[in-house]
């Protein structure tokens, strides 16, 4: 062997060069050994940081289900076939959705979507209707289908939202394009979302309350009375993240004496809004 032969070649440890190469000449690889060589990439300042990350989001996609990022049927908001359209305006003003699975009266089952624009275009002309005339089909899918599948058919059929449905047929939650998207891109925020410079917790009964996970844990203990404020977390998202000892997804619970928390939103990154339930 030549001395001066360049040491790297026979070298157990592929350069990143090499791996670059290994990759562009269509060579099998596994995620890690991609994933490796994109944060190699980084390092070199090939590719920025947010780059890297939406790639890495992307990755994760194509490994994910829809069970993995839906809302679970229980925290739906749902309207009735049968209700009249006017019955309604509360409830769509309230939170703000533009679109809302429409149900049976034993609310076992989704039967269509109602469109916000539909609807006010409808009541505009002071037309009586029911939702059952102005839903649109609903798009379904099934809990193990992956994301970036579901993805390019939501693009495809021009759908925004997908029911989800259990081995049984029965409805199991809802999935947004939104959702998707925000596996890649990390929280997407709209007009109807909450902001930091608004209030922190939102009272919705005497019991029951929607807070930003960003609330500081001093304006917590201060609102509800508690005592949970320490030096290992300033918000009450990493009250909770510390107490669980994972990055929670949505749905994910926590008992803390009377306090029953319950993760609304959450991503791959952290939790974005958080339910409390006080209990005697």
């Amino acid at each position: 062997m030549s001395e001066d032969q360049p040491p790297s070649r026979h070298s157990p440890q592929k350069s990143w060069l090499e791996k670059i190469s290994q990759l562009l000449t269509g060579e099998p690889q596994d995620i890690d050994d991609l994933k490796e060589i994109l944060h190699e990439a980084q390092e070199n300042h090939l590719l920025e940081t947010d780059a890297l990350a939406m790639i890495e989001g992307v990755l994760q996609v194509s490994q994910m289900r829809v069970r993995d990022i839906m809302i679970p049927r229980v925290q739906m908001v749902v309207v009735p076939q049968e209700a009249e359209l006017e019955s309604i305006l509360p409830l769509v003003v309230e939170f703000g959705h533009s679109r809302y699975p429409v149900i049976e009266d034993d609310r076992s089952q989704v039967v269509g979507v109602l469109l916000a624009k539909d609807l006010l275009a409808r009541v505009l002309q002071n037309k009586s209707l029911t939702v059952h005339e102005m839903m649109r089909p609903a798009c379904v899918v099934p809990e193990s289908k992956r994301l970036n599948v579901l993805l390019k058919e939501l693009r495809t059929k021009g759908n925004h939202m997908a029911i989800v449905v259990d081995e049984y047929g029965q409805t199991a939650g809802l999935v947004t394009i939104e959702d998707i998207l925000e596996q890649i891109v990390g929280d997407i925020e709209d007009e109807h979302d909450e902001h930091e410079d608004e209030n922190y917790i939102f009272k919705r009964s005497e019991t029951e309350f929607i807070i930003k996970a960003l609330t500081p844990i001093e304006e917590f203990d201060a609102y509800f009375s508690t005592h949970l404020t320490t030096d290992e977390y300033d918000t009450i998202g990493g009250f909770i993240v510390s107490q669980l000892e994972h990055m929670p997804n949505k749905g994910e619970r926590l008992i803390v004496d009377n306090l029953r928390f319950e993760v609304l939103k959450a991503d791959n990154r952290r939790i974005h809004l958080i339910k409390l339930k006080l209990t005697k």
